[in-house]
């Protein structure tokens, strides 16, 4: 009901609008063109006015000569009155005994003649012919006289001063046509919004938008509006129950993150409870295992926050210029350890003098957790390089090592949170599952990209770039 309201209303007030128009140019038009006739009719009295007083002597009148002009060259029906600037008739062609007739001072057109030379009357009912005439009088100061033409305003006479209606006919076309299309215009716009009607409805209720009134638009501008907006609602919708399955999944793995550890570190305490007689040598194993346990739920619980932290923040929150070669320095020196347990060899091939802008604690993550990863999963004996080129607006940095690798399957997966090629052995290695999601988040996080991939000879690849 809205759209036919809406529709109604939008087709009436231009309708409206346009009629208005078309009657006001219709009226100027008629005004225009009845003025035009008048002045023309006007021009031609005036000239014969003009013609007429070259047959009159100066001081005197042939009326002879007078009548035979005007029986040969005047329009039929046609009064020609010869009057005095005092307003006596000294001649009319209608009226024989023009001696008689009243003064003429009075009359508009006299006057007026008298005071600008030439003037005219519509229209205006003669007293002494008992008719209506067009009287135009020009006033001849040379000659002393008033040369008055008129044209009784007959039918004849009203026929010739009547406007064309050809444009009449024209602007009706018009109106026809501005209506078909104002209808069909308004029609299709109402259409569309009765649309968008239904979708708002229906997505205000979250009802199903998969049916067919909302499969096919009016093919213009605005059925594509509304056809977008109805597409790109459904992709946003598509986006968030992608984004509510993956909360889901995220609250689960978190949940079964820290089941693990805690149920562990329950047993053992239990275990001690309930045993009092317990060797020492085996409480402090257990107390060993308590304290790694508590180590791991430490370090996945770090991990969760860094990973809130960079999906509820736009950009890096503190800025500052980061030395890339002290910081991979400072990383070498805190895993030294690790790496020489594992007889692994890291190849720090960095140029001097890498400097990137961006968060420093997210920086440190995706270098120390790809460093964590490899010395976790490469390999006994295995070596890491890590190496860098520049080009005008990034570091591109490459990380590798020559361990075992991954299997391809297992590539595209490697960045998403809490996965893991093997589950066992990752946990039993106190892996979180979130080392490389946070490495791919940082990376973006300072406008970089990151891929990954097998070595020919063997192991994994991180190729990374971060803005210089």
């Amino acid at each position: 009901m809205q759209k036919n309201s809406f529709r109604d209303k939008l087709y009436l007030s231009v309708l409206g609008i346009f009629l208005i128009f078309a009657a006001a140019f219709i009226f100027f038009q008629r005004s225009r063109e009845k003025q035009f006739k008048v002045e023309t009719l006007e021009l031609k009295l005036q000239d014969f006015n003009h013609y007429l007083t070259e047959l009159l002597p100066p001081d005197s009148i042939d009326k002879a000569r007078l009548e035979d002009f005007i029986r040969r060259h005047a329009t039929p029906n046609m009064r020609i009155t010869l009057i005095r600037p005092d307003g006596t008739v000294v001649y009319d062609n209608k009226y024989k005994n023009y001696a008689s007739l009243p003064n003429h001072s009075n009359r508009k057109e006299i006057r007026e003649a008298l005071k600008r030379g030439a003037a005219s009357t519509v229209d205006r009912r003669s007293s002494t012919l008992n008719a209506d005439y067009f009287y135009s009088a020009t006033y001849f100061p040379d000659r002393h006289i008033v040369i008055r033409s008129a044209l009784p305003y007959d039918n004849e006479l009203t026929d010739s001063l009547r406007t064309d209606r050809h444009y009449l006919w024209f602007a009706l076309a018009a109106i026809i046509v501005l209506t078909i299309v104002l209808y069909r215009f308004s029609n299709r716009l109402g259409e569309n919004i009765n649309k968008l009607n239904i979708f708002a409805t229906r997505a205000s209720h979250n009802e199903s938008l998969e049916t067919e009134d909302l499969a096919v638009f009016p093919d213009d501008e605005l059925g594509e509006i509304a056809e977008r907006i109805i597409k790109l609602y459904k992709q946003l919708q598509t986006t968030r129950q992608e984004q509510d399955r993956l909360k889901r999944e995220l609250t689960q793995n978190i949940s079964h993150e820290l089941k693990t550890p805690v149920a562990s570190i329950q047993g053992y305490i239990e275990t001690i409870l309930s045993n009092p007689q317990i060797s020492e040598d085996t409480k402090h194993q257990f107390l060993e295992n308590c304290y790694a346990q508590t180590k791991r739920l430490s370090a996945l619980l770090l991990d969760i926050s860094t990973l809130n932290r960079m999906d509820h923040a736009p950009e890096p929150a503190a800025k500052e210029m980061i030395d890339i070669n002290k910081l991979t320095a400072d990383i070498l020196a805190q895993t030294a350890l690790q790496l020489q347990q594992h007889a692994m060899t890291f190849r720090n091939l960095l140029p001097e003098g890498i400097r990137v802008e961006g968060d420093r604690s997210l920086i440190y993550s995706i270098f120390r957790n790809l460093t964590d990863n490899a010395i976790a999963y490469a390999g006994e004996g295995t070596t890491v390089t890590l190496g860098a080129t520049k080009d005008k607006n990034h570091w591109h940095f490459t990380f590798m090592d020559n361990g075992v690798g991954v299997g391809n399957e297992h590539l595209a997966r490697l960045f998403e949170r809490f996965y893991r090629v093997d589950k066992g052995r990752s946990r039993k290695l106190g892996g979180t599952g979130l080392g490389l999601a946070i490495v791919k988040n940082a990376v973006l996080k300072h406008g970089g990209t990151i891929s990954v991939r097998n070595n020919e000879g063997g192991g994994l690849r991180f190729d990374f770039s971060l803005k210089a």
